[in-house]
């Protein structure tokens, strides 16, 4: 069976509730990788930004790391942690939950400074964390 069959069922699987946030979180990094590629960098970090939603909240943290995290190895483009985070984050802030973005720099050696992405609630980091020591914290979104 190929890989694209092997997916279609495991999507078919799925709870009601899980396609569609996966679907979302799929739509989500494709609005993120769209608004990098094309956007200056304070307009594309602002496309997760959006305003608290009012109501309850629909979706818990971890099912919302899981669809972004899903959806971003099974994307045909690249997604690194400045997509996954802005999804990440729209995501979140659109069911109520205060995320927020974070911003970071080190010096990466030969390379240069290398940049990361985190998103935290309460000041827990909720995606990205494996990658944040060292990286000193240059903003946060919103602000």
């Amino acid at each position: 069976m190929t890989r694209r069959a092997n997916i279609l069922i495991r999507y078919a699987s799925l709870s009601r509730r899980n396609r569609r946030l996966l679907r979302d979180a799929a739509v989500a990094l494709g609005v993120a990788s769209f608004a990098v590629a094309v956007l200056p960098f304070r307009r594309a970090i602002q496309i997760g930004s959006v305003a608290l939603s009012k109501g309850q909240r629909q979706v818990g943290i971890d099912e919302v790391r899981w669809a972004v995290e899903a959806a971003a190895a099974r994307s045909p483009w690249r997604t690194m942690c400045i997509e996954q985070g802005i999804a990440m984050q729209r995501l979140l802030r659109r069911s109520g939950i205060d995320a927020r973005l974070h911003y970071g720099a080190r010096p990466g050696g030969s390379a240069g400074l290398q940049a990361h992405v985190w998103v935290t609630v309460d000041d827990a980091i909720v995606i990205g964390a494996a990658d944040v020591p060292g990286f000193a914290e240059l903003a946060t979104f919103p602000q």
